[in-house]
């Protein structure tokens, strides 16, 4: 359930998460197929070993320097393949991200099975249409679910208002107290300055962030190869750029997305935003090239 301009009830958040629990503990898979290579335990798996390409990237390395001084942590306190890990999967899987998700009303259970169902009978993925549709609920949960299955503990789901959701990751230092980082997978009800990490909802509004462990699908779930393949070159593209640029690319492919903008347009303004950032990182300009590039090809090469 998210926030939209239409009217919609308000569910108070002690029956939201109810809800949520009981998915967890009856979960209902998307119907599985047999392994042909391309499964959800093997994109996982990718997903693990592209994490440790970005961990040397600048902006990996910024955005953990940048995550740990604004938490006030030490850097050894916090495993920095995990936070790879997790802000990887945030980023592809975040509303607009460089998955191509796209939120809207949807009125699903709050999980992802029918985020795996709409990817299951996606064969001709596009740089300009949606993979799959889904509310803010759905895109946490598949966050949740796919950090989890990379290794990572501790992600829950947050009601930090009656009508939204954004998931959390929950650090436990050796030294010092219990850290809460929101991991807003939407901009609804944030600016465009909001990124990883907001302090705009308080995570300690809810007493007890559940870490999420319902299994979506099971490993042998086939995902379709051209989409498994998009998904990939996705991570390599645009993965070691930094927070600033993955968050201006997701306003451009947003409006893209929404048919608030041409592709042109979009291809346009990326080289644009390339061109100011001079000799700048890399991985920023690369990122901003590629964009720009997916643009007008249209279909991923």
């Amino acid at each position: 359930m998210c926030h939209s301009s239409s009217a919609r009830l308000l569910v108070p958040v002690v029956l939201i998460a109810a809800a949520a629990s009981l998915y967890a503990a009856n979960p209902r898979p998307a119907q599985s197929v047999s392994s042909s290579g391309t499964t959800e335990a093997q994109l996982v798996n990718m997903i693990r070993g592209k994490a440790r390409a970005p961990e040397g990237s600048n902006g990996m390395r910024v955005g953990f320097q940048s995550f740990t001084t604004s938490f006030k942590l030490a850097p050894t306190s916090v495993s920095y393949s995990d936070y790879a890990v997790v802000r990887l999967l945030f980023e592809a899987t975040r509303d607009k991200g460089f998955w191509n998700l796209n939120w809207d009303n949807t009125n699903m259970p709050p999980n992802s099975d029918n985020i795996w169902r709409q990817w299951q009978n996606m064969r001709k993925p596009s740089s300009v249409a949606p993979t799959a549709t889904a509310e803010c609920d759905e895109l946490s949960a598949l966050f949740a679910f796919l950090v989890e299955r990379a290794g990572v503990r501790s992600v829950g789901l947050l009601w930090p208002t009656v009508n939204h959701t954004v998931a959390v990751w929950v650090l436990r230092p050796a030294a010092g107290p219990m850290v809460r980082v929101v991991v807003p997978t939407t901009q609804i009800f944030l600016e465009p300055t909001d990124f990883f990490g907001t302090n705009k909802f308080d995570p300690w509004r809810q007493k007890t962030i559940y870490e999420y462990t319902r299994r979506e699908v099971p490993d042998s779930f086939e995902i379709p190869k051209p989409l498994f393949d998009f998904f990939i070159m996705q991570v390599d593209k645009y993965g070691g750029a930094s927070d600033l640029t993955l968050q201006q690319l997701r306003y451009l492919r947003g409006a893209v997305l929404l048919k608030r903008s041409s592709p042109e347009d979009a291809a346009i303004d990326a080289l644009k935003l390339r061109n100011g950032l001079g000799s700048g990182p890399a991985e920023d300009l690369a990122a901003f090239q590629n964009f720009a590039q997916d643009m007008r090809a249209g279909l991923p090469r």
